[in-house]
């Protein structure tokens, strides 16, 4: 290349007269074509230079969130789908908020809306048995972290015993004064960091330890007695959800009676063929069967309340039947030993618990019955 050549220079030597030094002049001539080049070629790393960085910044750039589609009944089953998928809820759910948000929930589209809010809310569920999860995974992390550290602890305590093993007087005799200094600063530096990882075990320890004594300060009842209690808790929540449900399905069958209303009085706009009398007795009609249908609804509603309230006090009785009956019993035992009847108070004891189980059975049969309609309560569809 031009520009590896060494620069054209015009080398002038005059030879002067004797007894004169010698005069060397130079004279430099400017390589414009290898400067251009450079310049080209300096020019052309810029523009890879700034490509390169474009696509950088383009690779680095957030993507640009999908646009979210409008409202309609063919897209709101869809988006009803997707709710129930766990890989698509998070992307349908963005929509739905964006729908309420827009105000695209009328009276028409509101038991839409509320079956594709119900949908997101069975994902709690989901939800909490991903935490629950998660927190046995961070329980067992903790374990394995606890045995490494134990592990790591047992190596540390085997290099100080032998470190403190060749500072005894049998074999450190041998060694030289640098290879004792060294042997020395070493044992320091282990039992540093023996003590540190030491630390740090009972530190872990005494936090499993406060939290058992946490645990165990409680006062919990007899094992049977938790098993009694909770059979009736999950029954009596049983009672709630079934409440609850009830309760919806009057808010539909109410939202459904508007919309009735609202056709009611489209029909006399548009439906000109039929009289007045016609189109008065079919909406008399409608308007009975579904205050019957309310009617019995709430009917059963009243019902499971009461249900649920009787099952509450028949518990709280239970309860404080067995706290008596304990009492009984302990006051039973004590006159036994000071009197020293031991095969009385075995007896005594055998028929105070067969009451209580006997009274027990009679609650169970109580819930059982009371949960009976709930499993034989047919859906009423408005037709």
């Amino acid at each position: 290349m031009a520009s590896a050549s060494p620069p054209r220079d015009l080398l002038h030597f005059t030879q002067p007269a004797d007894h004169v030094p010698l005069r060397l002049h130079v004279d430099f001539a400017q390589a414009r074509d290898d400067f251009y080049e450079w310049e080209c070629r300096q020019r052309m790393r810029a523009r890879e230079e700034r490509h390169r960085r474009k696509l950088e910044e383009d690779r680095l750039r957030p993507p640009s969130p999908p646009a979210i589609m409008h409202y309609s009944e063919h897209e709101a089953a869809l988006l009803a789908e997707k709710l129930k998928d766990d890989s698509k809820f998070s992307e349908a759910v963005t929509v739905l908020l964006s729908w309420i948000e827009r105000g695209e929930v009328s009276r028409r589209s509101a038991n839409q809306f509320y079956s594709m809010v119900q949908s997101a809310n069975s994902h709690v569920r989901r939800l909490m048995n991903e935490k629950a999860t998660h927190e046995q995974e961070m329980e067992e992390a903790k374990e394995n972290f606890k045995n490494a550290l134990t592990g790591i602890l047992t190596q540390f305590e085997q290099i100080v015993a032998v470190f403190n093993a060749s500072t005894r007087q049998k074999a450190w005799d041998h060694f030289s004064k640098a290879q004792r200094k060294n042997i020395d600063i070493w044992r320091k530096h282990s039992e540093e960091l023996r003590n540190a990882q030491s630390e740090q075990l009972m530190g872990i320890r005494r936090e499993e330890e406060m939290e058992m004594s946490d645990d165990e300060s409680c006062d919990s009842p007899p094992k049977k007695m938790r098993v009694d209690e909770s059979a009736l808790a999950a029954q009596a929540y049983a009672l709630k959800e079934e409440n609850d449900s009830l309760r919806w399905q009057l808010d539909a069958y109410r939202n459904e009676v508007e919309l009735l209303k609202q056709e009611k009085e489209q029909l006399f706009r548009t439906e000109e063929n039929l009289t007045k009398d016609q189109q008065l007795q079919f909406l008399q009609q409608t308007m009975q069967g579904m205050q019957q249908q309310l009617l019995t609804i709430q009917e059963e509603l009243n019902n499971k309340k009461s249900e649920l309230e009787q099952a509450k006090e028949e518990q709280s009785h239970t309860q404080a039947l067995l706290k008596v009956l304990q009492e009984q019993l302990k006051g039973t035992k004590e006159l036994a030993e000071t009197n020293g009847h031991s095969h009385e108070d075995t007896n005594c004891e055998k028929q105070m618990r067969s009451g209580i189980w006997k009274h027990f059975g009679t609650v169970r049969v109580c819930l059982s019955t009371a949960l009976l309609p709930l499993q034989t309560v047919p859906l009423i569809e408005l037709t």
